[in-house]
């Protein structure tokens, strides 16, 4: 039976929200995970490169994955909100990929801007199984979100990201409650150039 891949709109806050469902290559899917792309006013996606190698490499690991643009990306209606929209954009999202697997345990995943919204939504939440934040921005200095939440979180790193330096990163989860880990990638930049599959291999090798 072939895997499903389905192209199709979510109801959004601000309209529809355009998106991607994928399940297994190879078995059924076990868990459920939302990805969540970089900043809209910089060009992130849903088909950034690292997104979908976020996303595949969540598949390898046997999730059901939705990725979606946030509001005025592409196909999905409604304009740039300053990140409180796109936050709403995303837990729309999530209730959708809920709705679909209601039995499955979630996993919210996100790249940079995408990570923010990840471990913001996460936090709030409570229940996500685990919460992967890809090339986490440190330049944006409120991490009041990130304050008591012990929900898993999994900090995946480029160790030459321009946006959030290893150095400037380590010491901001070090101060986080557990259970938390930082993961480094051999890589040029934020943008995972040259270690995407090392990328794509540590989150389908993720706990």
């Amino acid at each position: 039976m072939p895997r499903r891949i389905e192209s199709l709109f979510i109801n959004g806050p601000a309209g529809r929200i355009e998106a991607i469902l994928e399940e297994p290559e190879d078995r059924d899917p076990v868990e459920a995970a939302l990805v969540c792309h970089p900043h809209p006013q910089h060009g992130g996606t849903m088909h950034n490169k690292v997104v979908y190698r976020t996303a595949k490499g969540l598949r390898r690991a046997g999730c059901v994955v939705l990725r979606f643009n946030y509001r005025g990306v592409n196909l999905s209606q409604g304009v740039y909100d300053n990140g409180e929209g796109e936050m709403e954009d995303a837990r729309a999202a999530l209730s959708f990929l809920l709705s679909r697997y209601p039995t499955l345990p979630v996993t919210i995943a996100g790249f940079s801007f995408g990570s923010r919204i990840t471990l913001r939504l996460g936090c709030q939440l409570g229940y996500p199984r685990r919460l992967i934040a890809v090339g986490f921005p440190t330049i944006y200095k409120d991490r009041s979100y990130l304050e008591g939440c012990t929900v898993p979180r999994y900090f995946i790193q480029s160790t030459n990201d321009e946006f959030g330096p290893i150095a400037d990163l380590e010491p901001v989860v070090n101060a986080l409650p557990d259970p938390k880990q930082l993961i480094t990638i051999e890589a040029t930049d934020h943008y995972f150039a040259g270690g995407l599959v090392q990328l794509e291999d540590a989150i389908a090798a993720l706990p």
